[in-house]
């Protein structure tokens, strides 16, 4: 007698507002079935006042886990069973496991972007500035602290939410980071090697949004990052590269975060290959992610 079939899928995905921009998906999906799995992952719109429900939600459909975007990447950790060191350092989390009903957070944004980084330069002796202090900075300014940056300076509207991300960098790794308050231009010094932007400045669908920066005394030698995958070629990214600087868009760091996901909910390793061509052919002649919803 034959094995009834199984007509059951495990779950995954990524909780978010906004959501519907974010290409997850799109990468998640065709790396399952690159391994043999006939996994989902679903991009799921949920608002500040849903995320307990939908935490509660996940747990009681057996899901393996999930990721966490804007606004919840804080927010979370208090309806989670456990944090990984990294997390907690961190005070945020993207990625959430969920073994044997029990919820483990960890953060996967600044492990993505070390990596992606890697490919261009190493992390030791780097001084960076971030702009941004939300969930994106706590993560690559803390990983980019314990990897051996020297220096790390904070820019940020918010004084208040940039000061606990200083005090956090302070206490948990060995930088001394700096604050610049963002209310004017930021005029990138020339001793900056590395500039990050981990706002949501940029992202689909305002895509020709400029960011306040001057990058006319900035080193000829700057890296210029941006953590927004949708469009990958943001204006920031544009704008760099005809001004003649290196950049890193965010696909890099979007396929390793995924990747390092994926291994966490399934022990297997994906191939990146195949995540990365899922998205480029995404984002070929210029598309978006929106566009093929």
């Amino acid at each position: 007698m034959s094995d009834s079939p199984n007509f059951r899928r495990e779950l995954t995905g990524a909780f978010g507002d906004p959501i519907d921009e974010n290409p997850t998906q799109a990468m998640i999906e065709p790396a399952y079935r690159s391994l043999g799995l006939s996994w989902r992952y679903l991009t799921v719109l949920v608002r500040r006042d849903g995320l307990a429900d939908a935490v509660r939600g996940a747990r009681a459909m057996h899901w393996r886990g999930f990721n966490c975007t804007i606004p919840h990447k804080v927010a979370v950790i208090e309806h989670l069973d456990e944090t990984t060191p990294a997390a907690a350092a961190i005070g945020a989390v993207n990625c959430v496991t969920i073994q044997n009903g029990k919820l483990i957070g960890e953060n996967t944004d600044g492990k993505g972007f070390l990596q992606a980084l890697s490919t261009i330069r190493p992390a030791s002796g780097l001084r960076v500035a971030i702009l941004g202090a939300g969930g994106a900075a706590r993560a690559i300014g803390v990983e980019l602290a314990l990897a051996g940056a020297s220096q790390i300076t904070i820019v940020n509207r918010s004084a208040d939410r940039a000061g606990e991300l200083v005090r956090n960098l302070e206490r948990k790794t060995p930088v001394s980071p700096r604050f610049i308050k963002w209310d004017a231009p930021y005029a990138v010094p020339r001793e900056i090697d590395v500039l990050i932007n981990a706002t949501s400045l940029g992202l689909y669908p305002d895509v020709d949004t400029s960011l306040p920066i001057d990058l006319a005394a900035a080193s000829r030698d700057l890296i210029v990052c941006d953590v927004i995958p949708n469009p990958p070629r943001t204006r920031l990214i544009r704008d760099a590269e005809t001004a003649g600087f290196r950049t890193l868009d965010g696909l890099g760091m979007l396929i390793n975060q995924g990747a390092i996901a994926i291994k966490l909910w399934t022990g297997l390793e994906p191939d990146r290959s195949v995540m990365r061509s899922a998205l480029e052919t995404i984002f070929s002649a210029g598309s978006t992610a929106a566009e093929h919803r």
